[in-house]
């Protein structure tokens, strides 16, 4: 690529790592809010495979795929919530609020946001660019933030947005790399030769696994899914029609992790033991009570209680939960508990060892997927790793993603807050907890956007970053 001159004349320039949900609502919101050429900044949205405004949830192609929110929660303008209802009834498709979409259609809708802003300011104020960033340096007061792809080129930002979206899966234990074995189901192309009749192992029973199991079971009408987990559990099911939130009193200050369960389960019990319009309730205020809670209790709520909240927080369609239970009735889908002990890759297949309670057992697939879900650990990404390295960013002290301010700014290895670097979405897991839906990342992305308009208005403070 070689060298990319970022930035043009005196027009800032805003740089996101990233073209996922986080990275294109941070880009859609900074081009709508524009007010004119040499005053709105130029946006870099920066994609690794390409998939501006796709990303990893929404690149999918299999249309029984379904968002795990109905239509009414998910536009992408948090001021507008029918703006995504009348996009896709303007595609032709007869849709109510309570329905829930598919992905794939979900993801064409915020490519069509970004175009949208886009086409406010058509004078090359977006460049969607195609690339993985390796390295980030500030070489110094005054002077712009400068990029390096992994193909040499570099490009220079006034201020760059950390959008870089979930961890790929921790590795599995005693798991070989070889062609049978399926690190992340999510990169591209990665799922293309397991359709191929012959039984697949997941490794996990979440979300993932619900789509890989839909995928596979419906390409191939012989084949059958085994999924294995420590406790086997999957996510629960949307009510047709979801009961209102529920009317929660929570403590004012949380003080522990045992008081806040004891008031959970309260709140279900007077709630007539509905859970659900409970958990919805709850939904906004995790932030805040996630951030009342010791480290420690941190650390025991994700050993013992994350999975349990996971799989009631985050539900799955109707329509999705009744194909499951049809696949668990006719044998097509096995649920084990226990985990991978190791696996051995052949040519023809993988015999994987499963430690249980009972014992070890092995099993013989042709193919097996690393379904676990994202990382726990934030190491491993060589470009974040980096900026742990040099001091510029710090994990959070969970290690679940970047440490940063209330606001999203970065903080550094000394924990100063950057005034040019910035993140949101499940980067802040660590510091938010519920960050990884629409909701939460719109709302972020917005009050994101708005904190770097007031810094690009004339009079106000920006960084002067004109190269000497």
């Amino acid at each position: 690529m070689g060298e990319f001159a970022g930035r043009s004349g005196s027009v800032p320039v805003v740089a996101i790592v990233g073209g996922g949900a986080s990275g294109t609502l941070t880009a859609a919101h900074l081009l709508l809010r524009g007010r004119g050429p040499g005053v709105s900044p130029r946006v870099i949205l920066i994609d690794q495979y390409g998939r501006h405004g796709l990303g990893q949830a929404y690149a999918t192609t299999d249309s029984h795929h379904l968002l795990n929110v109905c239509a009414t929660r998910m536009s992408a303008l948090e001021g507008d919530p029918d703006h995504l209802l009348r996009w896709v009834r303007a595609q032709g498709q007869d849709v109510t609020g309570a329905d829930y979409i598919p992905r794939r259609l979900y993801g064409r809708y915020l490519r069509a946001v970004l175009a949208e802003a886009r086409r406010a300011w058509p004078a090359g104020h977006l460049t969607q660019l195609t690339g993985t960033v390796t390295s980030l340096r500030e070489p110094g007061q005054g002077r712009p933030i400068r990029l390096t792809l992994s193909d040499g080129g570099r490009l220079d930002a006034d201020a760059v947005v950390l959008a870089t979206g979930n961890r790929p899966p921790a590795a599995l234990r005693g798991v070989p790399a070889g062609p049978r074995c399926v690190p992340d189901p999510w990169v591209p192309d990665a799922l293309t030769g397991i359709c191929d009749g012959s039984p697949v192992l997941v490794a996990g029973t979440g979300l993932t696994m619900v789509d890989i199991a839909i995928t596979v079971t419906r390409t191939h009408p012989g084949s059958v899914v085994f999924a294995v987990s420590r406790h086997g559990l999957l996510p629960r099911t949307h009510r047709p029609l979801p009961p209102p939130p529920a009317d929660v009193r929570l403590p004012a200050h949380v003080q522990n992790l045992a008081g806040l369960m004891r008031a959970l389960r309260v709140a279900v019990k007077d709630n007539g033991g509905e859970w659900q319009g409970v958990v919805d309730a709850l939904r906004p205020h995790v932030p805040r009570l996630w951030g009342g809670l010791s480290t420690e209790d941190k650390r025991r709520f994700l050993d013992l209680v994350a999975r349990y909240w996971e799989i009631h927080r985050h539900r799955i369609p109707p329509a999705t939960a009744s194909r499951i239970a049809h696949l668990r009735a006719t044998g097509r889908l096995r649920v084990l508990r226990g985990r991978v002990g190791s696996a051995v890759a052949d040519r023809d297949g993988v015999t994987v060892a499963i430690d249980a309670e009972a014992g070890t057992r092995e099993l013989r697939v042709g193919w097996l997927v690393n379904g676990t879900g994202p990382a726990s650990d934030v190491a491993g990404v060589p470009f974040l790793d980096e900026l742990f390295t040099n001091g510029t960013a710090r994990p959070d002290p969970l290690r679940l993603g970047l440490d940063a301010d209330a606001a999203g700014a970065v903080l550094d290895a000394a924990g100063r807050p950057h005034e040019r670097i910035f993140t949101l979405g499940p980067t802040l897991r660590g510091l938010r907890y519920e960050t990884t839906a629409i909701p939460e990342i719109r709302a972020q992305a917005a009050a994101l956007a708005s904190r770097l308009d007031r810094m690009l208005t004339p009079g106000n403070r920006w960084p002067d970053t004109s190269v000497a």
